[in-house]
């Protein structure tokens, strides 16, 4: 017979063990992608970053604090409304712990505001604009991968000191190519050229006719692409019928991918100068990365989003990992002071306004009789630190940084 002491203390006991947040520490890690898997940006990104995301949960065998590692994704087709509905039902309802990837910079900008909101950490790669460590930068945010400074650095100020010193620009119109050619215009101008003119196309358009006879018509030396993924594709291919090239003008795409160029081909794109953070065949460890990839998506080639997918999961587990809990402000803390290391960064620093500071390479699309293999499409021309690729902080105007 228990006595009634005997009976208090298991009822005490079993109060504790309820109040006791075990249940909670059992719950898996939750990494939602959350990006374009249909649309323009499918190929460069889309599920792709989805497999890259589970690359990196393999680094970690799956696990971390004793808690299974999960990825789950949605494409949010490039509308801000459905990406920040998706991201705060996953915040609210379904236990993600961090997002990835965010495609067009207009769907990031919404995820990032859900968020902020929430206190939730935001891994960027696809959205391309620098207002994400600038005016937009928050403390839950990190910024891996290119941006629109970066490109607009890089390319832009070895087409005009090259020669290219009148430039005529066909952006998207959105958030993105606005950046992009903003901050394409700055290092024209002080590399002593001049942009003649500009029209805007909207996302996903499939006829390019209108904006390049207006390119065309401006003898501007240089047609500069603000814009990407398939819409770029589609302004490279009918530049060719139209004869932009052989007519003496130079195209100059500001963000292409290796996916662009794998699907246009080398004839279409030989000659290309491209601003990239991430090329397969760079070296040793980026080349047994790719393989990894290749076996996980039926041998296609991996873009820089893809890539920094890849970075930004494996470094927020290593910063859980390190920090022994999945508490965003502990995690935002160790994410900031540990440095960046996996196959292709190596002791990059994050600064306090978000930004990665990759290593960012120039790099020319070869001729088809200069490949050698399948995706040799590259030859590195010249790389730049971090620190000198990317926008000064004191220049950013970021709330969180006092200048």
């Amino acid at each position: 017979m228990i006595s009634s002491a005997s009976t208090r203390m298991l009822c005490l006991s079993a109060a504790i063990l309820l109040a006791t947040p075990m249940a909670h520490a059992a719950d898996p890690i939750k990494i939602g992608v959350l990006n374009d898997q249909s649309g323009v940006f499918a190929d460069n990104g889309g599920v792709g970053s989805v497999a890259a995301a589970k690359l990196a949960v393999e680094d970690f065998g799956g696990e971390i604090l004793g808690r299974k590692i999960e990825v789950i994704s949605a494409d949010h087709q490039n509308k801000p409304d459905i990406a920040a509905a998706t991201a705060r039902r996953w915040f609210d309802t379904e236990g993600v712990n961090v997002i990835a990837d965010g495609a067009a910079s207009s769907a990031g900008f919404a995820i990032l505001e859900v968020a902020r909101q929430k206190n939730r950490i935001f891994v960027i790669s696809g959205p391309g604009s620098s207002d994400f460590t600038g005016k937009a930068c928050s403390p839950v945010s990190f910024h891996f991968n290119y941006d629109t400074y970066a490109l607009s650095k890089l390319t832009s100020e070895a087409v005009t000191k090259a020669g290219g010193n009148s430039w005529y620009f066909i952006s998207a119109d959105y958030a993105f190519g606005h950046a992009l050619q903003r901050d394409a215009t700055k290092f024209i101008e002080a590399a002593g050229g001049k942009v003649i003119g500009s029209a805007a196309h909207p996302l996903g358009t499939t006829d390019m006719a209108s904006f390049l006879l207006q390119a065309q018509g401006s003898k501007a030396k240089v047609v500069g692409l603000a814009t990407s993924g398939a819409d770029v594709q589609t302004a490279i291919k009918q530049a060719g019928e139209f004869g932009i090239v052989e007519g003496g003008q130079q195209l100059a795409g500001l963000l292409v991918f290796i996916t662009d160029v794998n699907a246009l081909g080398l004839k279409a794109t030989q000659g290309l100068q491209v601003t990239t953070s991430f090329y397969w065949d760079k070296d040793d460890q980026t080349r047994a990365w790719a393989k990894r990839y290749f076996a996980a998506t039926g041998g296609k080639v991996p873009s820089m989003v893809q890539a920094g997918v890849y970075s930004g999961v494996h470094h927020y587990l290593a910063a859980v990992k390190a920090a022994g809990t999945t508490d965003t402000d502990a995690v935002a803390k160790k994410m900031h002071e540990m440095k960046v290391n996996d196959m292709y960064n190596k002791d990059v620093t994050i600064r306090p306004d978000g930004r990665v500071l990759h290593t960012m390479y120039l790099v020319q699309v070869k001729r088809p009789d200069e490949s050698k293999h399948k995706f040799d499409y590259y030859k590195i021309v010249t790389s730049s630190p971090g620190e000198k690729a990317f926008r000064p902080m004191s220049e950013g105007n970021c709330p969180l940084v006092k200048n």
